[in-house]
Protein backbone atom coordinates (compact mmCIF):
# COMPACT_ATOMS: atom_id res chain seq x y z
CA UNK A 1 0.00 0.00 0.00
CA UNK A 2 2.81 2.78 0.92
CA UNK A 3 4.80 1.06 -2.19
CA UNK A 4 1.65 1.93 -4.44
CA UNK A 5 0.61 5.49 -2.84
CA UNK A 6 4.39 6.43 -2.89
CA UNK A 7 4.22 5.63 -6.80
CA UNK A 8 1.28 7.66 -7.81
CA UNK A 9 3.15 10.43 -6.05
CA UNK A 10 5.99 10.35 -8.17
CA UNK A 11 7.90 9.35 -5.42
CA UNK A 12 10.74 6.87 -6.83
CA UNK A 13 10.32 3.46 -4.12
CA UNK A 14 11.66 -0.23 -4.49
CA UNK A 15 10.44 -3.03 -2.63
CA UNK A 16 13.64 -4.84 -1.30
CA UNK A 17 12.14 -7.13 1.26
CA UNK A 18 8.28 -7.78 2.64
CA UNK A 19 7.70 -7.94 6.23
CA UNK A 20 5.84 -11.03 5.88
CA UNK A 21 8.62 -13.05 4.92
CA UNK A 22 10.63 -12.50 8.15
CA UNK A 23 7.13 -11.80 10.66
CA UNK A 24 6.80 -14.04 13.49
CA UNK A 25 5.35 -14.57 16.50
CA UNK A 26 5.14 -16.89 19.63
CA UNK A 27 7.89 -18.85 20.81
CA UNK A 28 8.14 -21.71 18.19
CA UNK A 29 8.35 -19.40 15.08
CA UNK A 30 11.06 -17.28 16.77
CA UNK A 31 12.65 -20.53 16.73
CA UNK A 32 11.84 -21.91 13.05
CA UNK A 33 12.23 -18.64 11.63
CA UNK A 34 15.08 -17.23 13.60
CA UNK A 35 17.66 -17.32 10.97
CA UNK A 36 15.98 -15.83 8.25
CA UNK A 37 14.93 -12.67 10.41
CA UNK A 38 18.33 -12.44 11.03
CA UNK A 39 19.49 -12.62 7.26
CA UNK A 40 17.07 -9.99 7.11
CA UNK A 41 18.25 -7.84 9.51
CA UNK A 42 21.61 -8.48 8.00
CA UNK A 43 20.38 -7.57 4.52
CA UNK A 44 18.80 -4.52 5.64
CA UNK A 45 21.61 -3.15 7.37
CA UNK A 46 23.93 -3.85 4.39
CA UNK A 47 21.20 -1.68 2.12
CA UNK A 48 21.05 1.32 4.05
CA UNK A 49 24.82 1.47 4.60
CA UNK A 50 24.36 1.40 0.79
CA UNK A 51 21.82 3.62 0.32
CA UNK A 52 23.19 6.15 3.33
CA UNK A 53 19.74 7.59 3.89
CA UNK A 54 18.81 10.84 5.18
CA UNK A 55 16.63 8.86 7.83
CA UNK A 56 15.18 5.53 8.56
CA UNK A 57 11.46 5.32 9.38
CA UNK A 58 10.78 2.50 10.85
CA UNK A 59 7.03 0.91 11.44
CA UNK A 60 5.41 -1.04 13.75
CA UNK A 61 7.30 -4.47 14.12
CA UNK A 62 9.54 -4.34 17.04
CA UNK A 63 11.54 -7.49 16.95
CA UNK A 64 12.70 -6.60 13.88
CA UNK A 65 12.80 -2.54 13.67
CA UNK A 66 14.39 -2.20 17.17
CA UNK A 67 17.95 -4.01 16.20
CA UNK A 68 17.68 -1.71 13.02
CA UNK A 69 17.35 1.56 14.96
CA UNK A 70 20.43 0.74 16.97
CA UNK A 71 22.24 0.23 13.83
CA UNK A 72 20.95 3.08 12.19
CA UNK A 73 21.87 5.00 15.70
CA UNK A 74 25.82 3.42 15.89
CA UNK A 75 25.95 4.83 12.15
CA UNK A 76 24.91 8.35 12.97
CA UNK A 77 21.78 7.62 10.60
CA UNK A 78 18.49 10.00 11.82
CA UNK A 79 15.62 7.02 13.30
CA UNK A 80 11.71 7.85 13.37
CA UNK A 81 9.78 5.00 14.81
CA UNK A 82 5.92 5.21 13.17
CA UNK A 83 3.67 2.97 15.82
CA UNK A 84 5.64 2.44 18.88
CA UNK A 85 6.28 -0.19 20.39
CA UNK A 86 3.78 -1.34 22.78
CA UNK A 87 6.21 -0.90 26.14
CA UNK A 88 3.55 -0.18 28.02
CA UNK A 89 2.15 -3.45 28.27
CA UNK A 90 5.66 -5.88 27.93
CA UNK A 91 9.17 -5.23 27.83
CA UNK A 92 9.31 -2.20 29.60
CA UNK A 93 13.20 -2.25 28.95
CA UNK A 94 12.70 -1.25 25.88
CA UNK A 95 11.64 1.84 27.10
CA UNK A 96 15.64 3.06 27.69
CA UNK A 97 16.34 1.74 23.52
CA UNK A 98 14.01 3.89 22.60
CA UNK A 99 15.35 6.78 24.03
CA UNK A 100 18.50 6.21 23.44
CA UNK A 101 18.35 5.30 19.61
CA UNK A 102 15.10 7.03 18.13
CA UNK A 103 15.21 10.70 17.24
CA UNK A 104 11.55 10.83 17.54
CA UNK A 105 8.87 8.57 17.90
CA UNK A 106 5.22 8.89 16.50
CA UNK A 107 2.86 7.42 18.62
CA UNK A 108 -1.24 5.82 17.90
CA UNK A 109 -2.73 5.67 21.08
CA UNK A 110 -3.86 8.41 23.48
CA UNK A 111 -2.76 6.65 26.43
CA UNK A 112 0.56 6.29 25.64
CA UNK A 113 1.19 9.87 25.43
CA UNK A 114 1.34 10.27 29.40
CA UNK A 115 3.31 6.63 29.33
CA UNK A 116 6.42 7.49 27.31
CA UNK A 117 5.47 11.65 28.71
CA UNK A 118 6.53 9.77 32.03
CA UNK A 119 9.72 7.93 30.70
CA UNK A 120 11.64 11.32 29.16
CA UNK A 121 10.67 9.89 25.67
CA UNK A 122 9.84 12.46 22.79
CA UNK A 123 6.77 11.61 21.23
CA UNK A 124 4.71 13.06 18.35
CA UNK A 125 0.66 11.93 17.92
CA UNK A 126 -1.41 12.51 15.14
CA UNK A 127 -4.13 10.49 15.79
CA UNK A 128 -4.70 6.33 14.38
CA UNK A 129 -4.64 5.68 10.55
CA UNK A 130 -7.56 2.89 11.54
CA UNK A 131 -9.70 5.96 11.35
CA UNK A 132 -9.00 6.63 7.51
CA UNK A 133 -8.89 2.90 7.03
CA UNK A 134 -12.43 2.67 8.51
CA UNK A 135 -13.90 5.96 6.90
CA UNK A 136 -12.81 5.17 3.45
CA UNK A 137 -13.91 1.89 3.24
CA UNK A 138 -17.40 1.47 0.88
CA UNK A 139 -19.34 -1.22 2.87
CA UNK A 140 -21.86 -3.50 0.57
CA UNK A 141 -23.91 -5.92 3.18
CA UNK A 142 -22.04 -9.20 3.36
CA UNK A 143 -25.57 -11.61 3.50
CA UNK A 144 -29.13 -10.96 3.78
CA UNK A 145 -31.25 -11.09 7.27
CA UNK A 146 -29.84 -10.50 10.61
CA UNK A 147 -26.63 -11.99 11.92
CA UNK A 148 -23.88 -12.36 14.42
CA UNK A 149 -20.08 -11.28 13.77
CA UNK A 150 -17.97 -14.27 15.01
CA UNK A 151 -13.97 -12.90 14.40
CA UNK A 152 -12.24 -16.07 16.21
CA UNK A 153 -8.58 -14.27 15.87
CA UNK A 154 -5.67 -14.92 13.24
CA UNK A 155 -3.40 -18.02 14.40
CA UNK A 156 -4.43 -21.21 14.34
CA UNK A 157 -3.78 -21.17 18.41
CA UNK A 158 -6.60 -18.38 19.02
CA UNK A 159 -8.87 -20.11 16.38
CA UNK A 160 -8.66 -23.70 18.05
CA UNK A 161 -9.65 -21.71 21.30
CA UNK A 162 -12.28 -19.24 20.30
CA UNK A 163 -14.16 -21.10 17.16
CA UNK A 164 -15.63 -24.15 19.32
CA UNK A 165 -17.47 -21.97 21.94
CA UNK A 166 -18.77 -19.29 18.45
CA UNK A 167 -20.06 -22.25 17.16
CA UNK A 168 -22.12 -23.53 20.91
CA UNK A 169 -23.43 -19.86 20.60
CA UNK A 170 -24.68 -20.67 17.34
CA UNK A 171 -26.11 -23.84 18.52
CA UNK A 172 -27.51 -22.38 21.70
CA UNK A 173 -28.80 -18.83 20.16
CA UNK A 174 -30.65 -20.13 17.02
CA UNK A 175 -32.50 -22.73 19.55
CA UNK A 176 -34.06 -20.08 21.34
CA UNK A 177 -37.52 -17.96 19.44
CA UNK A 178 -36.07 -14.51 19.00
CA UNK A 179 -32.97 -15.85 16.51
CA UNK A 180 -33.97 -18.58 14.68
CA UNK A 181 -33.89 -16.37 11.63
CA UNK A 182 -30.23 -15.53 12.57
CA UNK A 183 -27.10 -16.54 10.51
CA UNK A 184 -23.92 -16.44 12.06
CA UNK A 185 -20.60 -14.78 10.10
CA UNK A 186 -17.19 -15.79 10.72
CA UNK A 187 -14.89 -13.48 9.41
CA UNK A 188 -12.12 -14.97 7.91
CA UNK A 189 -8.40 -13.69 9.17
CA UNK A 190 -6.13 -12.53 5.75
CA UNK A 191 -3.34 -15.38 6.65
CA UNK A 192 -5.61 -18.02 7.24
CA UNK A 193 -7.20 -20.76 4.83
CA UNK A 194 -10.96 -22.12 5.00
CA UNK A 195 -9.61 -25.55 6.05
CA UNK A 196 -8.70 -23.78 9.45
CA UNK A 197 -12.53 -23.04 9.87
CA UNK A 198 -14.01 -25.94 8.21
CA UNK A 199 -13.46 -28.31 10.91
CA UNK A 200 -15.76 -26.40 13.79
CA UNK A 201 -18.01 -25.03 11.53
CA UNK A 202 -19.16 -28.75 10.09
CA UNK A 203 -22.10 -28.81 8.24
CA UNK A 204 -24.10 -25.97 10.51
CA UNK A 205 -26.40 -24.39 7.55
CA UNK A 206 -26.87 -21.36 9.53
CA UNK A 207 -23.13 -20.67 9.99
CA UNK A 208 -21.22 -18.77 6.89
CA UNK A 209 -17.00 -18.12 6.81
CA UNK A 210 -15.96 -15.31 4.61
CA UNK A 211 -12.82 -14.09 3.57
CA UNK A 212 -11.58 -10.38 2.88
CA UNK A 213 -15.07 -8.37 4.30
CA UNK A 214 -14.19 -8.39 7.60
CA UNK A 215 -15.38 -4.49 7.79
CA UNK A 216 -18.45 -5.52 6.20
CA UNK A 217 -19.23 -8.47 8.37
CA UNK A 218 -18.79 -6.31 11.34
CA UNK A 219 -20.98 -2.95 10.06
CA UNK A 220 -24.27 -4.89 9.20
CA UNK A 221 -23.98 -7.23 12.51
CA UNK A 222 -26.52 -6.96 14.60
CA UNK A 223 -23.51 -8.04 17.87
CA UNK A 224 -20.12 -9.27 17.25
CA UNK A 225 -17.93 -11.75 19.00
CA UNK A 226 -14.10 -10.65 18.68
CA UNK A 227 -11.06 -11.95 19.72
CA UNK A 228 -9.14 -9.12 21.57
CA UNK A 229 -6.79 -7.63 18.83
CA UNK A 230 -7.08 -4.50 16.24
CA UNK A 231 -10.67 -5.97 15.51
CA UNK A 232 -11.82 -4.70 18.26
CA UNK A 233 -11.19 -1.25 17.92
CA UNK A 234 -12.05 -1.55 14.46
CA UNK A 235 -15.53 -3.25 15.44
CA UNK A 236 -15.50 0.49 17.78
CA UNK A 237 -15.32 2.34 15.13
CA UNK A 238 -17.28 0.56 12.84
CA UNK A 239 -19.81 0.84 15.19
CA UNK A 240 -20.52 -2.81 16.12
CA UNK A 241 -21.70 -3.74 19.44
CA UNK A 242 -19.01 -6.62 20.76
CA UNK A 243 -17.83 -8.51 23.01
CA UNK A 244 -14.48 -9.22 23.50
CA UNK A 245 -12.58 -12.89 24.11
CA UNK A 246 -9.39 -13.82 25.02
CA UNK A 247 -8.29 -17.53 25.99
CA UNK A 248 -4.89 -19.21 26.19
CA UNK A 249 -2.75 -22.53 27.91
CA UNK A 250 -2.64 -22.15 31.63
CA UNK A 251 1.14 -22.23 31.26
CA UNK A 252 1.07 -18.73 28.53
CA UNK A 253 -2.12 -17.11 30.82
CA UNK A 254 0.14 -17.33 34.08
CA UNK A 255 3.55 -16.28 31.89
CA UNK A 256 1.01 -13.13 30.49
CA UNK A 257 -0.04 -12.08 33.58
CA UNK A 258 3.55 -11.76 34.77
CA UNK A 259 4.75 -10.22 31.41
CA UNK A 260 1.94 -8.13 30.69
CA UNK A 261 1.33 -5.11 32.72
CA UNK A 262 -2.57 -5.83 33.49
CA UNK A 263 -3.50 -4.71 36.55
CA UNK A 264 -0.61 -2.49 36.93
CA UNK A 265 -1.39 0.80 34.91
CA UNK A 266 -3.00 -1.45 32.38
CA UNK A 267 -6.29 -2.49 33.41
CA UNK A 268 -7.57 -3.53 29.98
CA UNK A 269 -6.63 -5.88 27.17
CA UNK A 270 -8.69 -4.15 24.63
CA UNK A 271 -7.71 -1.15 22.64
CA UNK A 272 -10.71 0.54 22.82
CA UNK A 273 -10.95 0.04 26.92
CA UNK A 274 -7.57 1.74 27.11
CA UNK A 275 -8.36 4.46 24.93
CA UNK A 276 -10.89 6.21 27.20
CA UNK A 277 -9.58 4.10 30.12
CA UNK A 278 -12.74 2.21 31.21
CA UNK A 279 -15.13 -0.16 29.94
CA UNK A 280 -16.73 0.46 27.02
CA UNK A 281 -17.56 -3.49 26.11
CA UNK A 282 -17.17 -6.64 28.24
CA UNK A 283 -13.62 -8.29 28.01
CA UNK A 284 -14.42 -12.40 29.04
CA UNK A 285 -10.60 -13.75 29.80
CA UNK A 286 -9.40 -17.06 30.63
CA UNK A 287 -11.85 -18.45 32.58
CA UNK A 288 -14.46 -16.21 31.56
CA UNK A 289 -14.65 -16.89 28.31
CA UNK A 290 -16.84 -19.88 28.20
CA UNK A 291 -20.83 -19.91 26.42
CA UNK A 292 -22.76 -18.97 29.15
CA UNK A 293 -20.66 -16.13 29.39
CA UNK A 294 -20.82 -15.65 25.76
CA UNK A 295 -24.53 -16.23 25.43
CA UNK A 296 -25.57 -13.68 28.03
CA UNK A 297 -23.56 -11.17 26.61
CA UNK A 298 -24.56 -11.29 23.12
CA UNK A 299 -28.01 -11.78 24.14
CA UNK A 300 -27.83 -8.01 26.12
CA UNK A 301 -26.04 -6.66 23.51
CA UNK A 302 -29.38 -7.48 21.31
CA UNK A 303 -31.83 -7.43 23.47
CA UNK A 304 -30.97 -4.43 26.34
CA UNK A 305 -31.12 -1.38 24.41
CA UNK A 306 -30.32 1.17 27.08
CA UNK A 307 -26.98 -0.86 27.41
CA UNK A 308 -26.70 -1.14 23.64
CA UNK A 309 -26.74 2.73 23.25
CA UNK A 310 -24.34 3.65 26.60
CA UNK A 311 -21.60 1.38 24.49
CA UNK A 312 -22.15 3.33 21.19
CA UNK A 313 -22.00 6.48 23.23
CA UNK A 314 -18.60 5.37 24.89
CA UNK A 315 -17.42 3.99 20.68
CA UNK A 316 -18.28 7.60 19.63
CA UNK A 317 -15.30 8.91 22.61
CA UNK A 318 -13.13 6.18 21.50
CA UNK A 319 -13.10 7.93 18.01
CA UNK A 320 -12.98 11.29 19.38
CA UNK A 321 -9.88 10.32 21.27
CA UNK A 322 -8.38 8.76 18.15
CA UNK A 323 -7.72 12.28 16.71
CA UNK A 324 -9.71 12.15 13.74
CA UNK A 325 -8.63 11.79 9.89
CA UNK A 326 -5.77 11.98 7.85
CA UNK A 327 -3.43 10.66 10.92
CA UNK A 328 -0.61 9.29 8.51
CA UNK A 329 -0.21 11.74 6.24
CA UNK A 330 -0.16 13.99 9.62
CA UNK A 331 2.87 12.26 10.50
CA UNK A 332 4.19 12.18 7.11
CA UNK A 333 3.51 16.01 7.14
CA UNK A 334 5.86 16.24 10.61
CA UNK A 335 8.68 14.27 9.65
CA UNK A 336 9.36 16.81 7.03
CA UNK A 337 9.41 19.33 9.64
CA UNK A 338 11.47 17.41 12.04
CA UNK A 339 13.75 16.70 8.86
CA UNK A 340 14.14 20.52 7.86
CA UNK A 341 14.08 21.59 11.42
CA UNK A 342 16.89 19.32 12.24
CA UNK A 343 18.34 17.91 8.80
CA UNK A 344 20.65 15.01 8.79
CA UNK A 345 22.73 13.92 11.88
Amino acid sequence: MMLAAARENGVPAQLVRHYRDGAVMGFTEVLAKGRRLLRNVEFCKGDILAWKPDVVVLIDYPGFNMKIAEFCHRHGIRVFYYIAPKTWASREGRNRKLKAWVDRLFIVFPFEKEYFSRRGISYVYEGNPLVDAVDSHEFVRPVEGPYIALLAGSRKAEISRTMPVCMELADRLSALPRYEGYSFVVAGAPARSREDYLPYIGGRANVELMFDRTYDILKFADAAVVNSGTASLEAALIGTPQVVCWSTSPLTYFVAKNVLRVGDHIRYISLGNLCIDRQAFRELIQEDFNIEEVLAEVRRLNEDQAYRSRMLADYAAIRESLGGSGASRKVAAAMIRELRAGGAR
